[in-house]
């Protein structure tokens, strides 16, 4: 099928956002995993029964659909249905509980849920809006085996494709508005950097309902790649995966990479990854290490991004083992700024906030004009795209180089007896330790210092703790040194993977 409709925003032909599965080539394999495989051409007829299914409910233009689902075809094509039957997809991670899941569906207004059985009879009649109306996820999979379907939509680049609800880590979640280019231009932009070809084969470990995690689909398909979407409950599962399909790209957060380090790869099997990408947090020196080791074969692509403006920076490959510690320079259509408080550009090496200009900028947050107006405000004097820009909150450094450093979240920094400390260069003199697989700094409270220092360790070491204390003392200063060092077994987590550093902060600073 001919595309059209494309419209130039900085310099990239975007189209709506359920156009993307018609680049590829229509004999190649698109979809693969449990439930069998689909080339492009049936995976776009597959997508367009399950579009004219969810529009014959009869709901108006831009109206909320949420899906919460596990991974397979269904959840791999809600993303492209929903747009294309003039709906907004709300994705739900499959983690969340009852609760949570009651917050989203209230918060956006969406007017059906699509899930699993299990899940759906988790909610009690007090979780779904009147107005919401519960479906199978066995019904939408039936629809997309057969009948007719919806041609691609018209839809324009501003048009809303999608809310993205934050985890949630600081106070409720908050939905974060993708316009169909948004969601366009990401997928070209991390198709681009990360060289992706027909070829190449993507494991979705990460869950659809993260950005980071629904664009695994997008920029292979952009490509013309195979994804092949996983709910793994065990590294192992990850691991056998990478040998079965053939897998050549991972994408992961640092809590994965660490339990996969941990595995006996055999040679032949690491061999087949052809790159792995990391965003969620940074890579430490050490990890970046046995990643290297261990995937000799593999480029290692270390990310920044946030939900806001999806992803900003990524450090080419070849510049990881030089610059371990940078979180590279800007993706392609994005442009990022450091700036002082009154919005000028810092010098070399001078702290200041990371700002994120450009097409990649979201729409702001769901019905949250208040939080929206602290986050999204006009782009500094300097920036060559002007209009509205994401102001962080993350504090990073840029060099002469024109590459960033984090240093930072403001509202993370712990200050004491009137210093600021990064979290992050605790932690990765921590971590260096053998032994020790994961840190988390923390500020708590103190009468003297205003808050002190507390590191909380993951290992099985029971000696990590002295090692620990031992390492500090030669790599940081006076003012850094924890008053007390917590080893744990393990750490708690979002719905995300990440460390939940709230739920940490809450259990400690008491």
């Amino acid at each position: 099928m001919e595309l059209s409709g494309a419209t130039l925003i900085d310099g990239e032909e975007v189209r709506p956002i359920d156009h993307l599965l018609l680049r590829g080539d229509p004999a190649r394999p698109a979809l693969d995993g449990r439930s069998g495989s689909q080339n492009y051409a049936e995976l776009e007829e597959t997508l367009g029964r399950l579009a004219k299914w969810l529009a014959g409910f009869g709901l108006e233009r831009g109206a909320r659909v949420a899906s919460w689902i596990a991974k397979g075809p269904v959840a791999a094509l809600m993303p492209l249905a929903a747009p294309r039957a003039g709906l907004v997809h709300v994705p739900v991670n499959p983690l969340l509980k009852h609760a949570q899941v009651a917050h989203i569906l209230a918060d956006s207004g969406a007017q059906l849920l699509i899930g699993t059985v299990g899940r759906l009879d988790t909610l009690a009649p007090a979780d779904v809006p009147v107005e919401c109306r519960l479906l199978r996820e066995d019904d939408a999979a039936c629809a997309m085996s057969g009948g007719g379907a919806m041609p691609p939509s018209t839809a324009g680049p501003d048009d809303l494709a999608a809310i993205l609800y934050t985890s949630g880590s600081t106070g409720r979640p908050k939905g974060v508005m993708l316009s169909h280019a948004n969601l366009w231009l990401g997928a070209a932009a991390v198709a681009n950097y990360l060289k992706l070809t027909a070829d190449d084969r993507t494991l979705c470990v990460l869950p659809f309902s993260f950005d980071y995690g629904q664009n695994q689909l997008f920029s292979s398909w952009y490509a013309g790649g195979c994804v092949y979407p996983l709910d793994y409950l065990t590294p192992r599962d990850v691991m056998k995966s990478v040998d079965r399909r053939d897998i050549t790209t991972l994408a992961g957060v640092p809590p994965l990479w660490i339990q996969l380090t941990e595995l006996n790869w055999q040679a032949e099997v690491a061999g087949k990854l052809k790159r792995l990408t990391n965003s969620g947090g940074a890579l430490t020196r050490p990890l970046v290490t046995k990643l290297r080791s261990l995937f000799p074969e593999a480029d290692v692509y270390p990310m920044y991004g946030l939900t806001e403006a999806f992803r900003s920076t990524y450090l080419p490959p070849e510049q990881v083992d030089s610059h371990p510690d940078s979180m590279g320079s800007a993706i392609p259509h994005a442009e990022i700024l450091v700036v002082r408080p009154d919005g000028s550009l810092t010098d070399d090496d001078e702290t200041g906030e990371l700002v994120h200009c450009g097409p990649l900028v979201a729409q702001g947050y769901w019905r949250d004009p208040a939080r929206t107006a602290e986050r999204f405000r006009p782009a500094p004097p300097a920036s060559r795209y002007g209009g509205v820009a994401v102001w962080s909150g993350d504090s990073v450094r840029r060099d002469a180089d024109g590459l960033l450093y984090f240093v930072g979240r403001d509202d993370a920094m712990i200050k004491s007896s009137g210093n600021r400390i990064s979290p992050s260069e605790i932690e990765e003199a921590a971590v260096a330790v053998p032994g020790v697989a994961e840190a988390v700094a923390l500020g708590v409270k103190d009468e003297r210092l205003g808050q002190a220092v507390l590191l909380l360790i993951r290992s099985d070491d029971a000696g990590s703790e002295a090692a620990v204390v031992a390492k500090l003392k030669t790599e940081l200063p006076n003012f850094m040194q924890p008053r007390r060092i917590v080893r744990l077994a393990d750490f708690p987590r979002t719905p995300n993977g990440k460390i939940d550093r709230v739920a940490l902060a809450k259990e400690y600073d008491r």
